[in-house]
């Protein structure tokens, strides 16, 4: 019976297979071969220096002459005066010369290569965290992200992700531009689990993800790449706080499921524009005027004070002091697997098992941002929620 190694023999096994490894790469063979060299050099100088008059005396003197020659510096305060000590300075200054014109050579290169992959979205993302990842590309795509500076002035470009498979040079020309300086790119399809662990999907703060028209996909491609991308998304990262873009009203339900925290129907939206239109009735101009990316007259949700939350709407309503008007309360607010942990926690505290089986009930159905307009006098005003405001004009701008 053969007898089995032990731990400290198979430690010392790995630990001889490494170095095999790395005496087998060539450029570590290169520097062992340069490294013999100056060592060699070295012994020459002090050897053929310490018998004339030369300041070389020591063999600290012959390394500190070796390294001054090789990276070219030159003190001149200490030099060879024998024959075989010059022709060893030569030799140094040779190889000197070689090795920072390879060094830099490679230094140059590796930064050509970097600028070129990162504009071609190839690059390998550090450790970059709590960023916001744009997924897809649709026409008008550098308006969108023009758009997305202005509403979050808080995220610099430099934590801003784009993963997409469009065509480069949609890309490059959004890159180039000074505007966007600093964003980062990363080419590939953003339901693809490898491609979004390159954007740190796990450190990331929000995505957003678009109606993809970055090839020729159907509506129904489309809106199913968009579920898929937010399924690979959430169950990477169920933290992160996911938007996604559709255009068939069906796919929402798909969406809800995969705890998607917003849902865009850009369709509806068109649709209800052209349908107040028709009426003509000016509707469409005050639905625009709404979601207007002016600073004046758009929808706006802000914080309600700790002091508010469990009261009457009436009571809060009547403690504002803005010109600024109240027209509801958006609930449930904030990230949804978040939201959803909070009503767990709080439907078990209850000592009673049918109303434990209810609470439980209404978590299943939790939904995340529910608007609520103009909502009675008696309203309570629940935990995780915004009020919603229209900003008042200002007397410039009246």
């Amino acid at each position: 019976m053969s007898k089995k190694k032990s731990p400290k023999q198979n430690r010392f096994k790995k630990a001889l297979v490494k170095i095999e490894r790395l005496l087998s790469n060539p450029s570590v063979k290169l520097g062992l071969f340069v490294f013999l060299l100056l060592i060699i050099v070295v012994v020459i100088i002090f050897q053929s220096e310490k018998k004339t008059n030369s300041r070389i005396t020591t063999l600290f003197d012959a390394i500190w002459y070796t390294l001054v020659t090789l990276t070219t510096v030159g003190y001149g305060d200490i030099t060879p005066t024998s024959v075989l000590g010059r022709v060893a300075a030569m030799f140094l200054l040779v190889v000197g010369v070689a090795i920072f014109g390879i060094l830099s050579g490679k230094f140059a290169s590796f930064l050509l290569d970097r600028q070129q992959k990162k504009g071609r979205g190839l690059i390998i993302m550090g450790k970059i965290k709590n960023h916001f990842i744009i997924c897809g590309w649709k026409p008008g795509f550098e308006k969108i992200l023009e758009g997305i500076l202005f509403a979050n002035p808080e995220i610099p470009a430099d934590r801003i992700v784009i993963v997409n498979n469009a065509d480069r040079t949609e890309i490059e020309t959004i890159l180039a531009n000074e505007k966007f300086k600093g964003i980062n790119f990363l080419y590939g399809d953003f339901t693809d689990e490898e491609i979004l662990m390159k954007a740190q999907i796990k450190n990331a703060e929000r995505v957003l993800i678009l109606a993809d028209r970055s090839k020729q996909y159907s509506s129904l491609e489309t809106d199913s790449r968009t579920v898929l991308g937010v399924i690979t998304i959430k169950n990477l990262s169920p933290k992160v706080y996911c938007v996604a873009e559709i255009i068939d009203s069906k796919f929402e339900k798909h969406l809800s499921l995969a705890r998607c925290d917003e849902i865009i129907l850009t369709s509806d939206y068109e649709q209800n524009l052209l349908v107040q239109a028709s009426s003509g009735k000016g509707m469409s101009h005050i639905l625009r005027e709404l979601v207007s990316e002016e600073d004046t007259s758009v929808l706006v949700l802000q914080e309600i004070p700790a002091e508010f939350v469990g009261k009457e709407y009436s009571v809060y309503k009547s403690s504002l002091k803005t010109r600024d008007i109240l027209i509801g309360v958006l609930e449930n607010t904030g990230n949804f697997y978040v939201r959803r942990n909070e009503a767990l926690a709080e439907a078990q505290k209850n000592p009673d098992m049918e109303k434990i089986v209810s609470n439980l009930k209404k978590v299943k159905t939790l939904k995340s941002n529910i608007p609520v307009f103009n909502p009675p006098d008696g309203y309570i005003v629940p935990e995780s929620s915004k009020a919603i405001f229209i900003r008042a004009k200002t007397d410039e701008t009246a």
